[in-house]
């Protein structure tokens, strides 16, 4: 793998299905999984097997059909998760077992009663056991964000030794500070011994709203590996948004960090997972919420008819949406109008716009948007509309 890649690990289907109502169905999963595939994320994470006879079959299914990702069953550190799993994923052409335990003082104490040299070993036993099965073996510091870093540092030279080829650091809480998740993971690269024969991986949760800030430290700091969900979706107040870190990597050159995602797909799958889960994405959300690229200020919308980059920094197309959208609403300018109308058949001269425009006014104020067909009625009912026709 080249240094500068970083591998995009998908979660949808298992950290994005915990979701309270969001159950899918095997169908639903396949599809999705496809269009995963299609994306070009490195891993899809397609459930946990052990927990349910409907989760083993849809990571059996989803491994029959993926042909390019790999596909990753999750499991606790208990041994017949871990058999289970291997089970799930015997049809995947590149499987992954993706296993673990807490680590922080708060796991180690009041979820495990156990100690800190204990939880080492689970963790070996876990590692060794899965490695038993697969060669691509997931080890995840539960709680990690939360961690003293000597004591994870010594876990995750533990479980390198037992044949652990990713460590997944996860904030899962989503309690850390950009500058501290970033500096835990400059610690592991630094001081554990045996780290160039493992991938560093962000897992980052969004409880106070920096999991994609976290995630992106965390490559700048050498890890090499996001896990992610589209929209964003997971338990609690979600996950690490896949078409975010994408699109920031991308649109930071200098940060010399790429992908493979085909980004120009991220809105249909965006639609897709949201359709499938019946999880309402907010119109305001990053790259893929409806409003992302409209402008309802007549500042903003004169700019944008201008030269769309003087208020967007990305080119719609680049995600899968058509064009940006002239919102006209009762803050909209001449130009937003002129634009409009232009685009159903009606070129105004300075003068049949300045007209229209009063008018335009009086009906924005008692509408919250002007479509096309408010404009072609504002249009036939002002003085310079037979002008406008006969021209």
């Amino acid at each position: 793998m080249s240094n500068n890649n970083v591998q995009i690990f998908d979660t949808t289907l298992r950290d994005g299905e915990q979701v309270p109502g969001c159950k899918l169905n095997t169908e639903q999963k396949l599809i999705i999984a496809e269009q995963l595939d299609n994306l070009g994320v490195d891993i899809i994470e397609a459930g946990f097997p052990v927990s349910s006879p409907g989760d083993f079959k849809s990571v059996e299914e989803i491994s029959k059909i993926v042909k390019n990702a790999t596909v990753c069953g999750l499991t606790r550190s208990v041994e017949n998760d871990i058999k289970v799993a291997a089970e799930a994923l015997k049809y995947a052409k590149t499987p992954r077992i993706h296993t673990g335990i807490g680590t922080s003082d708060s796991h180690i104490k009041h979820k495990f009663k156990s100690t800190q040299s204990d939880i080492i070993e689970r963790a070996v036993k876990a590692v060794s056991y899965a490695k038993s099965f697969v060669e691509d073996v997931e080890f995840y510091a539960e709680d990690a964000g939360r961690t003293d870093n000597e004591y994870l540092a010594r876990v995750c030279e533990a479980v390198i030794k037992a044949g652990a080829t990713v460590l997944n650091i996860p904030d899962t809480t989503g309690y850390c500070l950009p500058h501290e998740y970033g500096a835990k993971i400059k610690y592991l690269k630094e001081n554990v011994k045996g780290i160039d024969k493992a991938i560093l991986s962000c897992h980052c949760h969004n409880d106070l709203g920096l999991a994609t800030a976290n995630s992106i430290e965390g490559v700048i700091n050498g890890a090499r590996q996001i896990e992610c969900t589209i929209n964003g979706i997971g338990e609690r107040a979600g996950n690490t948004a896949l078409e975010e870190v994408v699109m920031i990597l991308k649109q930071h050159p200098y940060l010399d960090l790429d992908t493979k995602i085909q980004t120009e797909m991220l809105y249909g799958i965006s639609q897709l997972v949201s359709d499938s889960m019946g999880i309402y994405t907010q119109p305001n959300k990053a790259i893929v919420g409806a409003n992302a690229f409209a402008h309802s200020s007549g500042i903003h919308q004169d700019g944008v008819i201008k030269n769309r980059e003087t208020y967007e920094i990305i080119d719609p197309k680049d995600v899968g949406v058509t064009e940006s959208a002239i919102v006209l609403t009762a803050r909209s300018g001449r130009a937003a109008l002129a634009y409009r109308a232009k685009n159903i058949g009606y070129e105004l001269t300075k003068l049949q716009l300045d007209e229209i425009y009063t008018n335009f006014l009086d009906f924005a104020d008692k509408k919250k948007e002007v479509d096309d067909n408010d404009i072609h009625q504002i249009v036939e009912n002002s003085k310079v509309y037979n002008e406008i026709t006969s021209a």
